[in-house]
């Protein structure tokens, strides 16, 4: 599920700053290469065992993540279920508990990242 209305579509920030920001908030850049960069962040739903995983896709804009000075630029924000073995299913309605807890974080990485 794409979440809209986040406010960070669109924002930049040099790799370094972002990775800062992101981790501490518990986000972890998960899957990268020269030019883009996917930032992962776990929550876990107790009530039904199930784990869903909220994802922000970004691109560099400006030199290659191979420097902590290239700038990223957000793309998309989702969440989805995790699926065994490697899945993730992005169709499912998600918990409203988890939703308040992905927007929260979202917010307080946008105040970061401003």
């Amino acid at each position: 599920m794409i979440i809209e209305n986040t406010g960070l579509n669109g924002v930049q920030s040099e790799l370094f700053h972002l990775d800062e920001s992101a981790e501490k908030l518990g986000f972890v850049r998960w899957q990268w290469e020269y030019y883009r960069a996917t930032y992962d962040l776990k929550l876990e739903d107790k009530a039904t065992n199930s784990e869903y995983f909220l994802r922000i896709n970004t691109r560099a804009v400006e030199g290659k993540l191979e420097s902590p000075h290239a700038v990223l630029a957000i793309e998309a924000v989702y969440i989805g279920r995790a699926t065994f073995p490697h899945g993730m299913e992005y169709e499912s309605p998600v918990p409203q508990p988890i939703l308040n807890t992905a927007t929260q974080r979202l917010q307080q990485l946008k105040q970061l990242l401003d």
